[in-house]
Formats: structure tokens, sequence, C-alpha cells
């Protein structure tokens, strides 16, 4: 059998794909998807995957299609989980799964595996997607196999099958790291009273030590895809990497809560993600000059929904996509460009404006003298919106309330 498993080169995907080889007699090509993670050293993954008894190592580019086909499909839609989370693990899984399929469809494999746990959410957004790009594959998922319960457990495995490691020592809770954000979760961070750790924010400045001069930027979108930034013309992967440079040079974009979990548990989770905080800020307010009233309110009904599914797994699901469609179709107005201000981890909007598709008219708007909006029209229209509450407070009057 041969099997396609997600590697990252730490310690439980190292395990996994020892203890795939030793259980299964299976030969273990490793697959890792570049999807922005910064600092992390690729070709040290590739040389660890093959010391650790990998057939095959391969290290493939996403950085594209994640931003294209994940990112901005989502920002799109202006969608947050729970209020507050953008989601960059969430949107993240779908391309990597997709690659890991593809994959093992070219290398003729029978099997992908991962190395997410029974508790969390990844396992479904690698499963769900790949059980809808390919029916009849084989998911191996040895946290939902195994005897070993933790770390402790997998140091011993280690130790036992000479399994060498970094020698770098390990933070106190795990990361995760991509184009769109960095993720912290576990460990010391499992206490949702106990402060993050000191020194733990890679992407973003502490804001109490960001710049005591405020910034601007601006921000152009077309068809509510941001498009240049400060007149600056950039492709996806460019521009949310100036942004996240310059969001986290002034503290933008942290955020720390506790997210309900798919299988019902609640999960404290730390998060940077500066470029796509302010590209959301940006993007509704342009939104704000260029949609419909009831079209902006239908569509923001619809925005939690739309989370839960990404979160939940379900980005190449029937309903997902039917939803992106109307979400873009939304989008088609969005043209224009908004002004903000970053300062201490604030971001502020300054302005917005739409040469070609503002539906706001000052005329109309303005509380000075015009000769656009008779004000005595209110008058009906305020009687007639009005009519069903006064049939209703009459009723109550007559029946002594």
């Amino acid at each position: 059998m041969k099997v396609v498993l997600a590697y990252s080169g730490g310690l439980d995907t190292s395990i996994i794909l020892h203890w795939i080889r030793e259980r299964y007699g299976a030969e273990v090509i490793a697959y890792t998807g570049d999807v922005g993670q910064r600092d992390e050293d690729l070709d040290a993954v590739r040389e660890a995957a093959l010391s650790t008894g990998a057939s095959e190592a391969i290290v493939e580019d996403l950085r594209g299609a994640f931003a294209e086909d994940c990112i901005l499909p989502a920002l799109r839609a202006n969608a947050v989980y729970e209020s507050s989370y953008l989601m960059g693990t969430a949107l993240a899984r779908p391309v990597l799964a997709e690659g890991l399929v593809s994959a093992a469809e070219r290398l003729g494999a029978q099997a992908i595996a991962h190395g997410a746990t029974g508790k969390g959410n990844d396992q479904l957004r690698f499963e769900f997607t790949a059980y809808a790009l390919k029916p009849d594959i084989r998911v191996i998922a040895p946290w939902r196999e195994w005897e070993m319960k933790g770390r402790s457990d997998l140091v011993n495995y280690a130790q036992e099958h000479g399994i060498t490691m970094a020698a770098a020592p390990k933070p106190a809770y795990s990361m995760d790291a991509n184009l769109m954000h960095v993720s912290y979760e576990g460990g010391v961070l499992e206490d949702p009273w106990a402060d993050p750790p000191e020194g733990m924010y890679r992407m973003t400045t502490d804001p109490e030590k960001a710049p005591d001069i405020p910034e601007t930027l601006t921000v152009q979108f077309a068809a509510g895809n941001p498009v240049a930034v400060n007149g600056e013309a950039l492709p996806p992967v460019e521009l949310i990497e100036k942004l996240n440079e310059i969001g986290g040079r002034h503290g933008v974009g942290r955020l720390d809560i506790v997210e309900n979990r798919s299988l019902g548990m609640k999960s404290r989770g730390v998060y940077e993600t500066p470029g796509l905080t302010i590209l959301h800020l940006a993007h509704r307010a342009v939104e704000s000059i260029t949609l419909d009233r009831e079209v902006q309110h239908l569509r923001d009904e619809l925005i939690p929904r739309y989370a839960e599914m990404v979160y939940g797994g379900f980005w190449h699901s029937p309903e997902r996509e039917a939803l992106q469609a109307f979400m873009d179709r939304v989008q088609e107005r969005v043209f224009g460009e908004a002004r903000l201000k970053l300062y201490k981890g604030a971001v502020t909007v300054l302005g917005r404006r739409s040469d070609s598709h503002t539906l706001y008219d000052e005329k109309v708007a303005t509380f000075e003298a015009d000769e656009v909006f008779d004000q005595a029209d209110a008058t009906g229209f305020i009687r007639l919106a009005a009519l069903r509450l006064r049939t209703f407070g009459s009723a109550r009057v007559s029946e002594g309330e």
C-alpha cells in the first residue's frame, strides 16, 4: 500500500510517518503544502521526512491557490465565525487536502493520512474535503487508532525507535502559521484565564510598543476583491503579505477567544491576523456605499451560516458552493477604495469612495436644504408603517393593559 501523509516535520507527523510504515507495512510519501508558513525551512522539512523513512518528500507551493481559491472567496462573503474569528486555519485546510488528494491520484496511492486529533476540527476539514473530491479514498488517522495519548508518549516512541527530533526547545503551546495568520492553542493556553506567554506573538508588535505615529493607507477593491494598496496594484499573495507587514508593525489583528468546536467542546484560541483584519474593515467600508440596503441585510443574515460551513469543514459542499454563488453575485457592485488609519493595534476607517458604483447621493443625504427629497413625504410613510403598532396599541388599551 502507498500512503500520502500530510507532513509538517513536527513531532506528531514524524512519529506518524514511522508508525504507518510499521503498522501497515506501507510506503509513505510525505506531502508538505506551502501555504505561507514564513519562517519554516521547507527544505529542512523535506530532509527530515526522507531521514525518517519517507520514500519521497513533496513540497508544493499552494500560496496562490490558498489566497485566490479560499481567502478571497471568504473575504467576499465577509466570513467571520462566532462574530470574531476570521478562520485562517479553517480556510487553509481545504487547499492542503486538495493537494493531498491530487498527489495520491498522481502517484497511485491508495490512502492519505493526517495528524489531526480526534478532538479537533481539522480531522473534519481534511476528510470532508478528501471524500468530496475522491469518494473512494482511504483515510488513515493515527490519533484515532493508536494507543498513544499525548506528547510524552510520542517522545518515548521517538526515543525507542531512534527518530531524531529537532533539538530546539518546544513552546508550551501548539502553533500553526500560514499566509493568513498564526494560531496558538493548547498547553499553557488551555486555562482561559491565563495571559498568553510573554513573547509568544510572531506576526504583530505589542500594540503598546507600536509606533507612536499613526499610518494611513488605502485599499482598493474590484468586484469585492482587494486589488491595490496605496495605489499599487498587487496580486493576492503579495497584497496580503504587504498588509500583514504593515498591520503587524502597528499591532493590528490580535484575537484571544474561546470558540465552540464542531464536536461540541469549547476551546481557547489565540490568533494574529493583521492583513485580513485590515481587509475585512476596508471591504465593509466600500460595501457600505455600493450595496443596496436589503441586499446587504440579506447577505449579512447568511454570513453566520456560511462561516459555520467553512469552520466545520464543508468547503466542498453543495450548500457552501451555492451560497458562494450568491455572495459573489452581491459583490459585482463592490468597486471602490477605503482609507484607513492604523494606530496602536486599532484600525479606523477614515473614508470610503466609489467612482463607478456608489449608491451614496450627497444631494439626498444632506441635512441642508435640497430639492431632491420632500420631507413631507415621510408623514404618509410613518402613518402607514405605524398602522399595525397603533392597532396593537389600541387592542392593549381596550384590554386594560
